[in-house]
């Protein structure tokens, strides 16, 4: 891929070689600034390596409500570490040096409009991010956030709930670029044993409302899960057990071998199948 793609351009031409290789794409998550800005980018480099299709940043907040403990726990060391969103950005432009992987910034509304939704949206496109999932926002109140964004060509990403009406699931999906977030349960964020049983019911409804790629999240953590997922979703977003490793960890480096490790097994199962290296919750 070309050093200068622009902006949203990263995500689709992603989901486009997945699709031509029937292959369910790994999006990664981790919190941006844990235990440092320096690790993270060591971290995205090695995601990448390990085969990561996608990576969410995601940026630590004071009142993350949508994410269990693991990720709360998360935030609160970022935020420790003197981490803000005009620094993740200064972040983003030291990963292009090196990368083109796409990237996603996995916000709450709050920081970016502290910002300013000019300012965010203008340095964030300078900076080579490619889409931006604000949690808390609904489509209802994002017509300025949209306008502004899409004017710097960066996609605008929505969270589909389980509980979500087909008119509610319509509108998300007319709101959304590059792809749809489909959050798999009610509650937080956290790894998972099991999928729930009327998840592929769920991915069919959404199906009828969008022709984008749809990602699911929440509660996938194992080779099995993606196993299950292929050739229902497009992709599967992996959070907790991976922001896990980086706690566990004993350092940076070691960090960055495990998350390598859990997204080689995962990558391994969307490519061939379930992998016998399960990789422990």
């Amino acid at each position: 891929m070309s050093m200068n793609d622009a902006p949203a351009i990263r995500i689709s031409k992603c989901f486009a070689a997945l699709r031509t290789a029937g292959e369910l794409g790994i999006i990664a998550y981790i919190t941006a600034g844990d235990p440092s800005l320096d690790a993270t980018l060591d971290f995205v480099l090695a995601l990448e390596e390990a085969g990561t299709d996608v990576i969410e940043l995601g940026v630590p907040f004071s009142d993350p409500l949508a994410d269990g403990p693991t990720v709360q726990r998360a935030s609160e060391r970022a935020l420790k570490s003197g981490t803000t969103l005009p620094k993740i950005l200064e972040l983003v432009r030291r990963i292009r040096e090196s990368s083109q992987i796409p990237l996603v910034l996995f916000s709450y509304y709050n920081p970016i409009l502290q910002m300013g939704l000019e300012k965010f949206a203008a340095d964030a496109a300078s900076a080579g991010v490619d889409g931006v999932l604000a949690t808390d926002l609904s489509p209802e109140e994002s017509v300025d956030y949209r306008r502004i964004l899409e004017a710097h060509h960066l996609d605008t990403i929505f969270l589909c709930a389980p509980t979500s009406t087909d008119e509610r699931l319509a509108s998300i999906a007319a709101c959304s670029s590059g792809f749809v977030y489909l959050v798999s349960r009610t509650g937080v964020t956290g790894a998972k044993d099991t999928l729930p049983d009327d998840l592929p019911a769920l991915l069919r409804r959404l199906r009828r409302f969008t022709k984008l790629p749809v990602a699911v999240g929440f509660g996938i953590s194992l080779p099995g899960h993606i196993t299950l997922l292929g050739g229902l979703a497009d992709a599967a977003v992996v959070g907790s057990s991976l922001v896990a490793e980086i706690e566990h960890a004993k350092n940076p480096v070691e960090a960055a071998k495990a998350l390598r490790n859990r997204v080689r097994a995962l990558k391994e199962a969307a490519r061939h199948g379930l992998s016998r290296r399960e990789v422990a919750p």
